[in-house]
């Protein structure tokens, strides 16, 4: 990879850039995820490139519903695997999630490349390809019968609006982490983290920690009292004020 000087102004950006095409380079990441993540990129330059209170809220509730689930999977993708895979390992331990490896770009050698990847991370990895999410469409409907198949709680790091609306026609909580506030994915998940992955992950391991000891009348109540629709009306009044606070500077 491109070495970047860590005095760059751009350092953390350019570095998941140049994590992203070496994704590409080991047939983890799929072209079009470069295309994606710049889509996203653009949504964390008007946020301020921070994590604001309005996406803690919602990796709290969303660490919340993971503790609280019989059977929490983390969907990932290529794009996560090679940007957060540490942390990926690190909150499926602490909330006793599965990991498995869901893409829409899908062919099993790319699936085994996914999987071999994470596993250097030191954790299991489903793959099994073996059940079909009935309604949808696209590849993505090709799940692991012990994983996503018999999941109640969803953790889709990443937009995956056609899967979202699938997964709760099946009963299935969703969870999502979409920088972008108007998405389909966004507006029809449970719990929305409008947050770049690269924070929101290490975030939720944290909380993860600290609440895994809470009992489950204090998790209910955080669920209980969290609202999403009203987490991204905040979430596009901080882009609208940010926005105009930047145009106030010119």
């Amino acid at each position: 990879m491109t070495e970047i000087p860590r005095t760059h102004p751009r350092y953390l950006s350019l570095t998941m850039r140049e994590r992203l095409v070496e994704g590409v380079r080991l047939g983890v990441t799929a072209m079009q995820g470069l295309i994606a993540h710049g889509r996203g990129e653009a949504f964390d330059y008007i946020l301020g490139e921070k994590t604001r209170d309005f996406a803690l809220k919602a990796e709290r509730a969303a660490v919340a519903m993971m503790l609280l689930a019989k059977h929490p999977v983390i969907s990932v993708n290529g794009n996560a695997a090679v940007l957060v895979p540490e942390d990926i390992a690190r909150l499926s331990k602490v909330v006793g999630a599965k990991v498995e490896v869901n893409v829409f770009h899908y062919s099993p050698e790319r699936v085994e490349k996914i999987k071999n990847y994470l596993e250097k991370f030191g954790m299991e990895v489903l793959t099994a390809c073996d059940a079909v999410l009935e309604g949808l469409e696209s590849a993505r409907r090709i799940v692991d019968s012990r994983g996503i198949y018999v999941a109640d709680v969803v953790l889709v790091p990443l937009e995956d609006g056609d899967r979202c609306e699938i997964l709760k026609k099946h009963g299935k909580k969703v969870i999502a982490i979409d920088l972008n506030p108007l998405s389909r994915t966004s507006r029809m998940a449970d719990i929305t983290v409008v947050d770049n992955i690269v924070r929101a992950l290490p975030n939720m391991v944290r909380m993860a920690e600290e609440m895994k000891e809470w009992d489950r009348e204090r998790l209910e109540k955080i669920v209980e009292r969290y609202d999403n629709s009203e987490v991204l009306a905040e979430a596009v009044r901080e882009i609208k004020e940010h926005l105009e606070k930047v145009a106030d500077e010119f």
